[in-house]
């Protein structure tokens, strides 16, 4: 495989091409600054001439926000993203993401929230538009050492869905 780099302060390219009879060819790249940018994300397939994948992305980026918008599948799937931190003493942030699927015309709508109770300790829930509700709270009890307690549940079917899940991560 054949790969170029380019990276410059306020763009980047990666092109690749493998080295056979009909290889695949890849293109991507990025361009903005510290608020803004916009990438794509390109692969053709010489053997068919079709177009494997294509991606593109706007980003807009501030210290207390985060907003973007995906157009992924092949155009399919566009998704628009909100992340605001409310609080940065206490990481308090909610965010938002509404999904949308053009072929089958549906569409997902997440809200989700964070709470740091202290250094240690946060907090987690989200919501979607078809009744799914999460949450999770997670304690790190030693440097990069952590316990995780999860619960999921269809509020549509609560007695069906129910799910509870506990972690526990160990690094030395």
């Amino acid at each position: 495989q054949l790969e170029l780099q380019y990276l410059h302060g306020f763009a980047g390219v990666n092109a690749s091409v493998g080295l056979n009879p009909n290889p695949m060819v890849n293109l991507s790249g990025v361009f903005g600054s510290k608020e803004l940018s916009v990438g794509v994300d390109v692969s053709f397939d010489t053997a068919t001439s079709n177009f494997t994948k294509y991606n593109a992305a706007l980003s807009l980026t501030y210290p207390d926000l985060i907003a973007s918008l995906h157009l992924n599948n092949h155009g399919d799937t566009l998704t628009a993203s909100y992340y605001h931190l409310v609080k940065s003493h206490s990481s308090t942030a909610v965010g938002a993401e509404l999904s949308h699927n053009f072929p089958r015309n549906e569409s997902t709508l997440i809200f989700g929230s964070q709470h740091s109770l202290d250094p240690h300790t946060s907090v987690k829930a989200r919501f979607n538009n078809y009744g799914m509700a999460s949450a999770l709270v997670q304690h790190e009890w030693r440097p990069k050492s952590l316990v995780t307690i999860s619960g999921e549940v269809d509020t549509k079917a609560i007695e069906k869905s129910t799910k509870v899940g506990l972690s526990l991560v160990l690094k030395p």
